[in-house]
C-alpha cells in the first residue's frame, strides 16, 4: 500500500483525511507544528482521538506523527529523508481571512515559505502525486456563478488568497520544469465535526448556546457554499491516485501534469438559512447584532464541480441542515466532556 504524509494533520481537514487513509489501509504519516492560532487543546484532542481510532483498528504500524514545522526547511527535508513518501497531501498552512489583516507574516512563513519547502523536497523525492489545498477565496470578487476552475483568479482581495494563489503558480511551475504530478483543491467553507473554533459555524453555535449576541454581516445576505468534512475527504481520497497526466491545455497553454479542481457543496446557503440549521439543531434562538460587510469578505461562493464529478463520480450530498446537527451533537458531547 501507498505510503501518503499529510501535513497539517492535527488541523480539521488533516485529521479526518489521516482516519480515512488509514481506513482504507493506506501507511500515514502526518506532521503538525501544533501552533497557537486557536486552541492547541482541541488540536491535541484531534490527535488523542487518532491514537485511539489507530489502537482500536489495530494499524500502529501504519502510522506516524512528526510534530515539525514544514517553514523550517531541515526538519522537513529530514522528515522525507526518514521515509520513503509516495503520495504528499499538503494541508499545512495559516488559516483565516480576517487573521491575515492581523499577521501577514504568519502567512507568509507556512502558506509560502513552507509550501516552497514542500515543492522542493517532493522534487528530490520523486513523489508519485502531490495534492496540495487552495482555497475559494482565490477567485475574490468574481461576480460570475457559479466559480469555474477556468474562471481568472488574478485579483485576490485578501493575503490568505494571495498566498493560495501563489501555491497554484508555485505548484504548476515545478509541475512543469521537473514533471510532478500536482492537484490543487480549491476548497470551500468545510464544516464539520472536530472544526475550527475560528469559524463562523462553531462560533455562532457557541455563542447561540451560551445566548450570546452573534455578529451577522451584510444582514445574513452573503452566501457560501458550506462543504460537510466527509463530502471534502471524499473527494481528496479520491484523486489521491488519480495523478494528472501531462496535458495540452488549449485555454492556458499547460502541458504540465497539473491540475485544480473545486471542492464544493454546488448549493449556496444564504448565513441566513445557516444560522436557523444551528438554531434548530440547539433549540436556541440566536441573538443577533446587524453588522456591514468586513474588508476581505465576498458577497457569494458557489463552486461548479462539473470537473470533479466527471473525473471521481462524486457529487456531495450533505445538506446544511443535517452537516449542522451532526456538528451540534459533536459540540455538546465535547462540552459535556469539558
Amino acid at each position: 500500500m501507498k505510503k501518503v504524509l499529510v501535513t497539517g494533520s492535527a488541523g480539521f481537514i488533516g485529521f479526518h483525511l489521516v482516519r480515512a487513509l488509514l481506513a482504507k489501509g493506506f501507511d500515514v504519516v502526518g506532521v503538525d507544528n501544533l501552533n497557537d492560532y486557536y486552541e492547541p487543546e482541541l488540536k491535541t484532542n484531534r490527535l488523542n482521538d487518532l491514537d485511539e481510532f489507530v489502537s482500536k483498528s489495530d494499524c500502529e504500524n501504519r502510522y506516524r506523527f512528526e510534530r515539525l514545522d514544514i517553514a523550517d526547511d531541515a526538519e522537513i527535508n529530514r522528515c522525507f529523508e526518514r521515509y520513503d513518501f509516495d503520495i504528499v497531501v499538503n494541508l499545512a498552512a495559516q488559516a483565516g481571512v480576517r487573521y491575515s489583516l492581523e499577521n501577514p507574516k504568519a502567512y507568509v512563513d507556512s502558506n509560502l515559505v513552507g509550501f516552497v519547502n514542500i515543492l522542493e523536497c517532493c522534487r528530490h523525492a520523486n513523489i508519485e502525486h502531490l495534492i496540495f489545498a487552495s482555497s475559494s477565496s482565490v477567485y475574490g470578487m468574481n461576480t460570475k456563478q457559479p466559480f469555474s476552475e477556468s474562471d481568472n483568479t488574478d485579483f485576490p482581495i485578501s493575503l490568505y488568497a494571495a498566498t493560495k494563489k501563489s501555491n497554484e503558480l508555485l505548484a504548476h511551475s515545478y509541475s512543469h520544469l521537473y514533471r510532478i504530478p500536482c492537484t490543487g483543491l480549491r476548497f470551500f467553507t468545510v464544516y464539520g465535526p472536530f472544526g475550527r473554533p475560528d469559524m463562523a459555524y462553531y462560533s455562532f453555535t457557541k455563542a447561540i448556546d451560551g445566548e450570546i449576541p452573534i455578529d451577522v454581516f451584510n444582514n445574513g445576505e452573503m452566501k457560501r457554499d458550506f462543504t460537510y468534512i466527509d463530502d471534502i475527504v471524499a473527494g481528496v481520497v479520491a484523486l489521491l491516485e488519480t495523478p494528472p497526466l501531462p496535458q495540452n491545455n488549449q485555454t492556458t497553454r499547460s502541458q504540465a501534469p497539473f491540475k485544480i479542481f473545486n471542492i464544493g457543496n454546488n448549493d449556496p446557503i444564504s448565513l441566513r438559512r445557516f444560522i436557523r440549521a444551528i438554531e434548530a439543531a440547539l433549540g436556541k434562538k440566536a441573538i443577533e447584532k446587524a453588522l456591514p460587510m468586513q474588508p476581505g469578505d465576498v458577497p457569494v461562493t458557489f463552486a461548479d464541480i462539473d470537473d470533479l464529478t466527471a473525473t471521481t463520480g462524486l457529487s456531495p450530498k450533505t445538506t446544511i441542515e443535517t452537516g449542522i446537527s451532526k456538528f451540534v451533537a459533536w459540540y455538546k458531547a465535547s462540552e459535556e466532556k469539558l
